[in-house]
């Protein structure tokens, strides 16, 4: 979808970003606390993808969920793409940038608003600034959120781990919910989880899965 993630070998932890601050600093709690500014600098040139479009992995799992076969997508991406590709049980453990509110007095802002702002969002209501919903560093992910996500992981018989190196925690240890016969990893890279998993393939997700899917 040309949103680069994280932490693959040309991901944004590895890029010249042209700041004295790493990326998980910038993407923290207190970062933003402390340097809005340049915290809504960095999201919006870094984060902020509204044109981007689903690729086959997306559309491969919405075609599964169609077909009856996926009960739950349980993301860390803060992209929306499973949603625009058509997935509708999506369970988000980072939020979305879709979503944005006033953190003084939680008035709600959709992305046209954030956008559409010259520098910082600032809240039309009460002049407070506007952050992204989503998790940052140093916070805590949604307990409803997480509670749902291990109830379908407990619940299903397979279990298909896509394009995450199962590094960031807790959302990394929500595999450890999983009772179920088929453990299937896709990675570009190794994963700790490896040594668990019943089938394992390096290579894009959207290679992968979707072209098994989607047939092409």
């Amino acid at each position: 979808s040309g949103i680069p993630d994280f932490r693959s070998a040309d991901g944004l932890f590895f890029q010249d970003l042209g700041t004295t601050y790493a990326p998980e600093e910038i993407v923290s709690h207190s970062f933003f606390v402390h340097h809005p500014r340049e915290f809504w600098k960095y999201h919006s040139t870094h984060l902020l993808y509204p044109e981007a479009q689903p690729n086959k992995a997306h559309l491969g799992l919405a075609e599964l969920e169609r077909r009856g076969k996926v009960t739950a997508v349980i993301t860390q991406n803060i992209d929306g793409l499973h949603q625009k590709a058509g997935s509708r049980n999506v369970l988000e453990l980072h939020g979305t940038v879709w979503r944005n509110y006033c953190v003084d007095c939680g008035q709600r802002f959709d992305m046209a608003y954030v956008l559409a702002s010259e520098d910082m969002p600032e809240c039309s209501t009460c002049g407070g600034i506007v952050r992204p919903d989503v998790v940052l560093y140093e916070e805590g992910l949604d307990p409803q959120v997480m509670d749902e996500s291990i109830e379908q992981l407990s619940a299903a018989d397979t279990l298909i781990v896509g394009g995450t190196s199962l590094a960031v925690y807790p959302a990394a240890g929500l595999i450890r919910a999983f009772r179920g016969r088929n453990l299937v990893l896709i990675n570009k890279e190794p994963t700790p989880a490896d040594r668990l998993a019943s089938l394992v393939i390096h290579a894009p997700i959207g290679e992968t899965l979707g072209g098994v899917v989607l047939g092409h």
